[in-house]
């Protein structure tokens, strides 16, 4: 005799809970993550380029910044016992484009974790405070938050850097506070969203304190955009400083941060194109892979957006 299993799962409770039981969170986020290619693709390419950026010592054919003097402006060309000597070419001083690039991918991922770092926690904390203390300190914070965002974000980070002075770590904190405001009003929007549910007000009454409330119980609710916009501020915050780094105002030379090769090759894109192709290839390629992340992670955290 056959025993067909959906009527099994039909009368058997047991089976009927393992058939509806829930999909672990991280598998379920996979699930809706690896449905764009677009951002599969993306995490694999920030994949590869975390990995180049730790390994750069390693990887990299050449030291950054030492200088081949004979061989000054070489095109990507084969070397004469047929090895490629200098894949990507060299720029005005001799210096190996490939390794510079590589070890500019190191630059490009601490500036993208720094700015996230410091914008993302001190507007989690802003944002929170303006949410559950309303009134004259929430007034008094989004008004700062909206005078900084009626200014251009550039030359905001033009201005802090100007007073600050010249230097990568100087551009970061730039950058950083030119973020800012979006991570305050976002964490802002979603803690008052979430303050009117049942589970914060059971919290309250079972006497949670003020941190407590904000920390562990409202904040992790609120985390999945903040994600999000961390994913495409730190695309936005590797384009700012190499923006800053062309301009001058931001890795100072030898260093090779990505910008600071643009502005250095300036004098030669006519002649020797790529000496400017390569470094803004890799910008080009860093920042869209992380905004095709992002919005996969979108998609992926967003309720609103999955499918049923």
């Amino acid at each position: 005799m056959t025993v067909d299993a959906n009527a099994v799962q039909e009368t058997d409770p047991e089976a009927q809970g393992l058939a509806a039981r829930p999909m672990h969170p991280l598998v379920e986020f996979w699930v809706y993550f690896r449905e764009s290619r677009g951002a599969v693709a993306g995490m694999a390419v920030i994949a590869v380029v975390v990995i180049v950026a730790i390994f750069a010592d390693v990887l990299a054919p050449h030291d950054p910044t030492e200088q081949f003097r004979d061989s000054l402006l070489t095109p990507p060309v084969w070397a004469e016992d047929g090895s490629w000597a200098f894949p990507l070419g060299t720029d005005a001083v001799g210096r190996d484009m490939l390794s510079r690039i590589m070890h500019g991918a190191r630059f490009s991922m601490v500036i993208g974790l720094v700015v996230v770092t410091l914008s993302l926690s001190i507007g989690i904390g802003l944002g929170l405070v303006a949410g559950f203390f309303r009134g004259v300190v929430e007034t008094l914070i989004m008004r700062l938050m909206d005078i900084m965002l009626a200014l251009p974000s550039l030359l905001l980070a033009i201005v802090i850097v100007a007073i600050l002075g010249p230097s990568l770590f100087n551009a970061m904190v730039a950058i950083a506070l030119v973020y800012l405001p979006h991570f305050a009003r976002l964490t802002r929007a979603a803690a008052i969203g979430e303050l009117s549910r049942d589970y914060v007000t059971a919290s309250r009454v079972a006497g949670a304190g003020l941190p407590r409330l904000m920390f562990s119980t409202v904040l992790p609710n609120c985390l999945p955009p903040l994600i999000v916009q961390a994913t495409l501020a730190f695309s936005s915050a590797i384009l700012d400083a190499a923006a800053l780094g062309f301009l001058g105002l931001g890795a100072q030379p030898p260093l090779p941060e990505w910008g600071t090769m643009l502005a250095e090759a300036r004098e030669f894109v006519l002649r020797a194109w790529w000496v400017v192709t390569f470094p803004g290839l890799a910008i080009l390629v860093t920042v869209l892979a992380f905004n095709l992340m992002g919005d996969g992670l979108r998609d992926a955290l967003d309720p609103k957006l999955k499918r049923s």
